[in-house]
């Protein structure tokens, strides 16, 4: 049976929703979900990771650790060894968010076997399904894909064609960074799309980039939604109010209108995994809650969506 190292938090739910958990025995420092990953030996290691700095403060040491280090983080290799991997989980799609592809690569070549690399590196919601099925077909469960896949589809497509019926599309902001303003990338642009909404800023496959605060300003947007990248609803809310001190936010339709919203983006939006489906059904509920009522925060204490003003 194989052994599993997974170094990227959306891989581990994607062995977990294969049923292949019994298999994983090491994890990423982020590896949080499902709750059986917590009980996983952590093979790596994020001096930054609930360090309690600032947007501002993480913003400048991300940049300043990848330029000076090439990397943010550590692979506990003598644990990693020990662990034995078959295959492991890795991505190539953002330094900042796992340890990079090439690293893993080149650590997995001197590992007894060798085990098998298997890349994430998706920009969209296709590429997450297949990243589905890549690893299924490695760990010798096609069949399980499928069918994860055919009801994750099925998902999409309820949303998909409940929002192509509704004539009015939001301009929604889909902000993965306050401090400083980053728009969305990849596959939120295309979420945004399917809920029935359109991102002014967003760049649709292709990944998140620095903007001005003026951009926003200018498009005007009718939603934002803050879905911060490996941030939940309380950090998101600090950040929220730094966003509330920019200049001119006040004027803003979406601030006028009270249509602003923090989301779990840790858990959903910037996870590409089964939950991203989670991520496209909050949007619809936050884009077009009368058509989408199921979907619809409820309340203060939601843990995936919050409607904050």
């Amino acid at each position: 049976m194989d052994r599993i190292v997974s170094l990227l938090p959306a891989a581990t739910e994607i062995a977990a929703a294969l049923g292949l958990m019994d298999r994983v025995v090491g994890v990423s420092h982020e590896c949080d979900f499902p709750s059986e990953a917590n009980l996983r030996q952590r093979v790596t290691h994020c001096p930054a990771h609930n360090a309690g700095m600032s947007s501002r403060e993480v913003d400048e040491w991300v940049r300043r650790a990848l330029r000076e280090n090439g990397t943010i983080y550590t692979i506990d290799e003598p644990l990693l060894r020990k662990l034995r991997p078959d295959v492991i989980l890795t991505q190539k799609l953002c330094d900042v968010c796992a340890v990079g592809y090439g690293t893993v690569a080149r650590l997995a070549e001197t590992l007894p076997g060798p085990p098998t690399v298997v890349n994430h590196e998706p920009s969209s919601v296709s590429d997450i399904f297949d990243d589905i099925r890549r690893v299924a077909k490695v760990c010798d469960v096609p069949a399980r894909a499928e069918k994860l896949i055919a009801n994750l589809s099925e998902r999409v497509e309820n949303v998909r064609e409940r929002a192509a019926r509704i004539p009015d599309r939001p301009r929604c902001f889909l902000m993965e960074w306050v401090d400083p303003p980053f728009c969305s990338g990849h596959w939120g642009p295309e979420l945004v799309e399917i809920a029935g909404g359109y991102d002014p800023l967003g760049r649709k496959r292709q990944p998140s980039v620095q903007i001005r605060w003026q951009e926003v300003l200018d498009t005007q947007p009718d939603v934002i939604v803050l879905a911060l990248c490996g941030y939940n609803i309380d950090r998101a809310r600090r950040d929220y109010e730094i966003l509330r001190g920019f200049p001119d936010f006040d004027s803003l339709p979406a601030a006028r209108r009270g249509e602003i919203y923090l989301v779990d983006a840790s858990a959903y939006f910037a996870r590409p995994g089964p939950r991203i489906v989670d991520s496209l059904e909050i949007l619809a509920g936050i884009l077009h809650p009368t058509e989408f009522a199921e979907f619809v925060s409820r309340g203060a204490d939601d843990p995936r969506v919050v409607h904050v003003g």
